[in-house]
């Protein structure tokens, strides 16, 4: 069978939809680089000396951990030389990052999680990165926040690296999605999935139960229903999977079915959600869609959100269509 690249990949798929101009293309090709040696410094552990805490808070009031914080360095210095972005921002960081002006400025804005599921570094179990790419406006002078603010439907790519047993790459640039496997031998990205499509009907979901007495009722009525199993009204049994690595969780929903809830609660009126909006939900929205899931905060589709805040937080629930379309019937009924 041919190995097909991921730089090869993006080649034909501009030739075949006109979707992916070459600045686009190069920008992707940088991003997957710094995965890669993101993939690298995870992969030493504590041979690299990249586990433990860095003491020190980020603008989510989260302690940082080292692999944190090199991960965000690797991706900022990866993608501010090139000239094909305007700005970039990152979960790790209060506001945007301009682009130095001794550098050329690119029609696209870069926004990023650079290592998803952080208390999962030190137990040596899968981690990510989350990326997505939106347009920056039409004469563009000094970039703000707002030029970050649109919605998920505005996005030309989005895509998520897992460092496991494998490192993938996971990309949709609005034609499907497709995955790629790093080659540790050869240093490059090899197509092994193309066009992953999500099972319609599943018997997994994926969600922190520890915090089910503070639940919302249609979330405790739709996880009734489910853990009745055979003699419930669902009529089958189904089983919990919990990574607590939203990127890990994902992908193996993308594989073989389930649904993902990060549902709001009633801890803090104040915060409606755990995930934020345009680092984690908007591009993962827009990698199910393109497999055929669905993804909703519980009333809305995710995409179709107006952001406020660059850190915004929002309810999540994405995966297998079904599923997603009754938890969310649900919330609407109450």
């Amino acid at each position: 069978m041919k190995r097909i690249s991921l730089t090869q990949y993006l080649v034909e798929e501009q030739r075949e939809h006109n979707t992916i101009p070459a600045e686009l293309r190069l920008l992707i090709e940088v991003v997957a680089r710094a995965c890669k040696t993101i993939s690298h410094a995870v992969g030493k552990g504590a041979l690299g000396e990249v586990l433990g805490s860095a003491d020190i808070e980020n603008v989510q009031g989260e302690v940082q951990k080292k692999l944190d914080i090199l991960s965000n360095e690797i991706l900022l210095e990866a993608n501010e030389w090139g000239g094909h972005l305007a700005a970039m921002a990152s979960e790790e960081m209060e506001t945007i990052h301009r682009i130095p002006h001794r550098y050329p400025q690119g029609e696209y804005m870069l926004l990023f999680d650079p290592l998803d599921g952080s208390s999962n570094i030190d137990v040596n179990v899968s981690i990510g990165t989350i990326f997505s790419v939106l347009k920056a406006p039409e004469g563009l002078g000094v970039p703000t926040e707002a030029d970050f603010l649109q919605p998920g439907s505005k996005q030309v790519a989005a895509g998520y690296a897992v460092y496991g047993p494998q490192t993938v790459l996971v990309l949709t640039t609005g034609n499907g999605v497709n995955c790629f496997t790093l080659d540790r031998e050869m240093g490059s990205w090899v197509l092994t999935q193309r066009n992953m499509q999500i099972p319609l009907e599943t018997k997994e979901y994926a969600v922190n139960a520890s915090n089910a007495r503070h639940w919302h009722a249609p979330v405790t009525r739709y996880m009734d229903e489910l853990q009745a199993g055979v003699t419930g009204p669902r009529g089958k049994d189904f089983n919990m999977r919990w990574i607590a690595s939203m990127v890990a969780d994902v992908h193996r929903i993308l594989n073989r079915g389930g649904i993902f809830m990060y549902p709001a609660d009633m801890r803090d009126p104040s915060k409606p959600g755990r995930l934020r909006l345009m680092y984690e939900a908007n591009p993962i929205a827009f990698i199910v869609e393109q497999a055929g899931g669905a993804a909703t905060n519980g009333q809305i589709r995710i995409m179709d959100i107006k952001p406020e805040l660059l850190h915004q937080r929002v309810p999540v629930f994405l995966g297998s269509k079904q599923e997603v379309d009754l938890v969310t019937s649900y919330h609407k009924e109450a």
